[in-house]
């Protein structure tokens, strides 16, 4: 089964994507550790993303799809998580193609649903404990950043969100509740 997981930046994703690969043998498709293998890969896509990167430039959509395709040319195993994939509705419909060429398709959409004030404070938070244990936080776990981050979420993936409903795939969870009672209901809803 191949899933996406929307939410915005710090809803849990990451962490949820992880427990799935461990209890449902599924490979977590992450865009942003894709990009930093394919830069020290040697391969021909490896290079483009690292000339891209080098420049400081976005990677192109283009580029992110063809990483991909690599991916499901590859073992399926349990199925894919997409984790920061797609982002807009052109990367939707071109995941959609792909999947499609593959004889493959999608078996759930998932948004972790969260209030962005809360969830201001827990990231916020949780740059407070990791300082506190001596750990270091992420530079943008920070109020302001965050907002930064919730806004580009807002104005290029939310709209993904319609898109899936409008094609009978999303199902709505709440991102907020224990890390156990999110598991909980991503596993009923993947059945």
């Amino acid at each position: 089964m191949n899933i996406i997981l929307l939410g915005p930046p710090g809803a849990g994703k990451g962490t949820q994507a992880a427990r799935l690969v461990e209890k449902r043998d599924m490979i977590q498709l992450s865009t942003g550790d894709m990009l930093r293998a394919a830069k020290t890969s040697g391969t021909e896509m490896g290079k483009k993303v690292a000339e891209v990167m080098d420049r400081g430039e976005l990677v192109t959509d283009e580029i992110v799809i063809g990483l991909i395709r690599e991916q499901l040319e590859g073992d399926k195993k349990g199925g894919f998580i997409f984790d920061g994939f797609p982002r807009t509705l052109a990367q939707a419909d071109a995941l959609g193609e792909l999947l499609s060429e593959f004889g493959e398709d999608l078996g759930a959409v998932i948004e972790m649903q969260v209030d962005d004030e809360v969830l201001v404070d827990r990231i916020v938070g949780r740059a407070a404990e990791a300082v506190a244990a001596g750990k270091t936080a992420r530079a943008d776990d920070n109020a302001e950043s965050l907002k930064i981050r919730l806004m580009e979420y807002y104005k290029k993936t939310s709209p993904l969100i319609g898109y899936y409903h409008a094609k009978g795939e999303l199902t709505s969870i709440d991102g907020l509740a224990s890390m156990d009672e999110v598991e909980a209901s991503i596993a009923k809803v993947l059945g």
